[in-house]
């Protein structure tokens, strides 16, 4: 193990000890297409040697930006590392602007994208990018040069010895990819990580993959740019699972029941809708069928790890996956063995009704700067609890400062912003990275986060509100699909509401009620709204009177991506909402 320093180490290892022939595999026109271990070697070779020939440098940076996670993807990802040069990943999503400034801010010699839409959008800002030389595609889009020029580029074996050379330069300590966060506030900060941070990270995870090595598949679709799926694709090369890449979040359901897969990777945001298709199946059955459907859910929602609701429970529940919860695995492919959650808290409920179902979803926490897992679930040897996010990974130091800050030091923390020593000064002291986390760690050593530092705010009385702790209890609400709190420096917290368009859509047929066809013309219901605060009132129990949500504005359109109110890991940009809603806020208030 300890020759692997350097992610470029992974393939070989891989193909050394497990050699697959189902390394990557990626559907193109409807057929899935395999490449093995062995093919996956011999490509990236070919990547290193036909960009040498373009005239690529150590320490040169080149962007990577797909739409989709693909088997290209991963073959520049290595390709690129093995010459010492850097590869910048970037969100397909962010606006044109961001592309500018992440390419220029690196300075990015060479661009490989996925589709005609992203190479659009990265030629409509080519002239402000000096250091940008050419920009290649991974489909064939007329009139734009294809990543296969390179790879026939680098058919020639003759300078492989110079990548050899290359490769034997690099060392575990160096920069191997530049990150940037799309942050909630400002621009985009560009997260310097080494291949130690990342590789160390990868094989400490899998300390907590509870699967048989080199006899697994892994489905893939969280965005490979981002550093939580990136780093479980080397864990994956580590532990000899199969990546099989999903077409894209819409065919998720189809792609899970094809590939069959043991192992994924999700976001809260998913489980929670995965979850609501369920219960909306479940609530159009009838009779005993749907009396036994509600009977497992409720057992579900209240299970507990290891057996510590006595036998009877046991037995009831061993009774509800046989009748109903094999249904909800078949729906997931039927295989899945754990889904690691990250990136956002998760809900207890889903933690509790997904385990109870017999897949078991382990919650994990990390930073872009942590590459990213600081700790994580695993229901082996007493590693699990529900509301946690686990213990530490091995060779990771966790500590709680005096105002609850979450700080760590280990392998994988960052080695800090790139051109930018200020911000980095700002998180990194005595070797610990200040997380902008708050939390704290229970006498059996798990971690538990409360809320970030920076968005927990006062209220003229001088309360302590954390909104993200009543965001994620309110989000229960099938009614609801966002909401933030707001209230800083105000009498009372109140809360932005965007609605489950989905579903409020068939309540209303189900009530006889014409509310519209777009949320613009939903919001202005009165009996909607009326039923909405049903809603708030049943969840305000939870909270004292100071956190209770006293108004809310329903907000007419859909929060997205694109519209610039999320990040592209789902994270409310609450500056940006507030901005955009500034009126509901004011109506809020003023009286």
């Amino acid at each position: 193990m300890s020759s692997l320093k350097r992610l470029f180490d992974f393939p070989y290892y891989q193909l050394e000890k497990f050699n697959l022939e189902d390394a990557l595999v990626t559907k193109y026109n409807g057929q899935w297409k395999s490449t093995s271990s062995k093919e996956y070697v011999a490509q990236l070779n070919k990547i290193s040697r036909g960009l040498l020939r373009l005239g690529v440098q150590p320490n040169d940076k080149i962007a990577l930006i797909s739409t989709n996670n693909r088997t290209e993807w991963n073959i520049m990802d290595i390709g690129i590392m093995q010459l010492g040069a850097q590869d910048v990943p970037i969100y397909p999503t962010i606006s044109e602007e961001d592309y500018a400034y992440v390419l220029n801010h690196s300075e990015s010699k060479f661009c490989f994208v996925s589709d005609k839409e992203v190479y659009d959008k990265v030629m409509a800002i080519k002239g402000q990018v000096d250091s940008l030389k050419e920009v290649y595609t991974f489909d064939d889009v007329e009139g734009a040069k294809n990543w296969s020029e390179v790879l026939e580029l680098g058919t020639d074996e003759s300078n492989q010895s110079e990548v050899q050379s290359l490769m034997d330069k690099v060392t575990e300590n160096d920069l191997a990819t530049l990150i940037y966060t799309s942050g909630t506030t400002g621009r985009p900060k560009g997260v310097m990580l080494s291949h130690k941070n990342i590789a160390s990270n990868a094989i400490n995870s899998s300390t907590r993959l509870p699967l048989d090595q080199g006899n697994a598949k892994a489905l893939s679709f969280l965005p490979v740019c981002h550093i939580y799926e990136r780093m479980l694709q080397y864990m994956y090369q580590f532990s000899g699972v199969s990546v099989y890449f999903a077409e894209s979040i819409e065919t998720i359901s189809d792609n899970l029941k094809e590939v069959k897969p043991e192992v994924m990777s999700a976001v809260p945001r998913l489980l929670e809708k995965v979850y609501d298709k369920i219960i909306a199946k479940g609530t159009d059955l009838t009779g005993i069928k749907k009396m036994l459907f509600f009977w497992a859910v409720e057992l579900g929602l209240q299970y507990e790890p290891y057996g510590a609701n006595g036998w009877w429970y046991e037995t009831r529940l061993k009774l509800a996956r046989k009748l109903i919860f094999v249904k909800w695995q078949e729906a997931l492919g039927g295989n899945l063995r754990v889904i690691a959650s990250g990136s956002a808290a998760l809900q207890p409920r889903l933690a509790r009704v997904f385990n109870a179902a017999g897949m078991a979803v382990m919650e994990g926490y990390g930073l872009t700067e942590t590459s990213p897992v600081v700790a994580v679930n695993d229901m082996r040897d007493g590693g699990f609890k529900i509301g946690t996010v686990g213990h530490p990974l091995p060779e990771t130091e966790v500590k709680i400062a005096k105002d609850g800050e979450i700080l760590v030091k280990g392998p994988q923390v960052m080695m800090g912003y790139y051109k930018d020593k200020e911000k980095t000064d700002e998180v990194l002291n005595n070797g610990f990275f200040h997380t902008g986390d708050i939390g704290e760690i229970d006498k059996e050593g798990f971690l538990k986060i409360t809320d970030r530092k920076k968005e927990m705010f006062k209220t003229s009385g001088g309360k302590y509100i954390a909104p993200q702790v009543i965001e994620n209890v309110m989000k229960q609400s099938r009614f609801i699909e966002q909401v933030m709190v707001v209230g800083e420096g105000q009498k009372m917290p109140a809360a932005l509401i965007q609605l489950n368009e989905e579903f409020v859509k068939e309540w209303g047929e189900r009530k006889n009620l014409h509310l519209g066809s777009t949320l613009s013309e939903m919001v202005t219901h009165q009996e909607l709204i009326d039923r909405v605060q049903e809603e708030i009132d049943f969840y305000n129990q939870k909270f004292g009177n100071w956190e209770k949500i006293k108004r809310f504005e329903l907000t007419p359109d859909v929060w997205s991506i694109e519209e610039e109110q999320l990040t592209p890991t789902m994270k409310l940009k609450r500056r940006v909402i507030k901005e955009r809603y500034i009126d509901l806020y004011n109506k809020i208030y003023s009286n």
